[in-house]
């Protein structure tokens, strides 16, 4: 069976640890979009780990962990963070799609540049090269990994890459320009670094498929985040859906029998971008960030302080049917145990009247929350694992928030650990 899991809100719902407590039972993880700009953590008994590039289930040294075509590779990144892992005391089962194309040091320049050149009006990019490499592979102008072992093809590749990117960098940033022979040598320096890992993960996943193994594909952001559903251009430059696995990863779309949608009990986001729930009072805001997540809420690739606010009813069901969800997760509810009193976004007020379906930007600009408040149970709830016996004002919450919803929310999380789960 194929699972999918995904976010329904901006990121940093805690994807990571739903995919770390699926893997357990998992034969293949594939991490089939995005690139090391965003981070999931990870909390087990072989420790704490913030995975940038890596799979969520790099844990267990039977599951293979497969870096899909979809996903921007960042190879020194992967290293070092392989390296991380070793360190640790593990052993990740990693292969690398041979379809999977570089990020390279100048997508990374370009990203800088370009945020220097918009000012005030830059997209809160995390700098990662994201969005030049996506540009350039849709472009025609990015490197495929198998490439690397084609001499003939990856000089002219390199050649027409620094006649295009020089221009830019000279008339636009005014910046130093790129030199061939130095790119064709990072190149060779990645090409060893990487074959140890590439594979032919298109046959990977069609044995895989045809052995009916167990495989999950693990989205990086959310729904928000996503370059047409999302709060465009304030987004990423991949698409964050749950049915961009079956080419991020090479899964027929029939074969995706189940998509587990990760929400969190408030909301969080880094970066630019509209968020009518958002937290604007500074105090209680910087409240619910350090009371959030398990070492508050700031990002795992840049230690950002993250924008916060209340849960966005809206924004949620939205993504959560953006996504075509089977099941719900929402994850985090133990960090509300501080408040007397949450307030939750039900619906938004848009030049007066109220909405209750997400609209585009423009509109969306214009939008105010409009917030029911709800009791607090102001007790810790680390350690349950029975839904019943949680406060009552806590089931209360989450049978408000379903309700909104129109979905059951079938796991509950309530605490960092793999273990910390509630299922319904």
């Amino acid at each position: 069976m194929v699972k999918a899991i995904v976010g329904a809100n901006w990121g940093d719902e805690g994807k990571g640890k739903i995919t770390d407590m699926f893997a357990s039972e998992a034969d293949i993880v594939i991490r089939f979009q995005g690139g090391a700009n965003a981070g999931h953590t990870i909390i087990n008994e072989h420790g704490r780990f913030a995975l940038h590039l890596m799979p969520s289930g790099v844990c267990y040294d039977k599951v293979k962990c497969v870096i899909g075509n979809g996903v921007a590779l960042d190879i020194d990144k992967f290293i070092n963070e392989l390296d991380g892992l070793k360190k640790a005391g593990l052993n990740p089962n990693l292969c690398v799609s041979d379809r999977a194309q570089l990020l390279m040091p100048y997508h990374i320049l370009l990203d800088t540049y370009e945020e220097e050149r918009l000012g005030k009006n830059a997209f809160g990019s995390t700098k990662s090269g994201i969005a030049p490499f996506f540009s350039d592979k849709y472009a025609k102008i990015g490197i495929q990994v198998n490439e690397l072992f084609d001499e003939d093809t990856l000089r002219a590749k390199i050649k027409n890459i620094c006649t295009l990117k020089n221009l830019t960098l000279e008339h636009i940033y005014h910046k130093p320009l790129l030199d061939e022979e130095e790119l064709y040598r990072t190149c060779m320096e990645y090409k060893e670094k990487i074959a140890p890992y590439i594979c032919d993960t298109h046959k990977l996943i069609q044995d895989a498929l045809a052995e009916e193994k167990n495989i999950l594909l693990e989205g990086q952001l959310g729904t928000l985040k996503d370059p047409d559903f999302g709060i465009y251009p304030m987004v990423t430059s991949s698409s964050t859906l749950a049915g961009y696995g079956a080419v991020g990863a090479g899964i027929p779309p029939h074969e995706i029998k189940e998509i587990i949608v990760v929400t969190k009990a408030y909301s969080s986001a880094v970066g630019a971008g509209e968020f009518v729930s958002e937290i604007l009072d500074k105090e209680e805001a910087q409240q619910l960030r350090i009371h959030g997540g398990d070492k508050g809420e700031f990002g795992a690739t840049t230690g950002r302080p993250r924008r916060v606010g209340w849960f966005d009813c809206v924004a949620s069901k939205y993504g959560i049917d953006c996504q075509g969800a089977t099941k719900v997760v929402m994850t985090a509810l133990d960090c509300l145990s501080y408040l007397e009193e949450i307030k939750v976004c039900t619906a938004y007020e848009l030049d007066g009247k109220q909405i209750y379906d997400f609209p585009t930007t423009p509109d969306l600009k214009r939008c105010k929350p409009v917030l029911t408040t709800l009791k607090g149970w102001h007790c810790d709830i680390r350690g349950i694992r029975d839904f019943d016996e949680l406060p009552q004002e806590a089931k209360e919450y989450v049978y408000f928030i379903e309700k909104q919803l129109g979905h059951k929310i079938d796991m509950v999380s309530n605490g960092p650990e793999r273990e910390a789960i509630i299922y319904r």
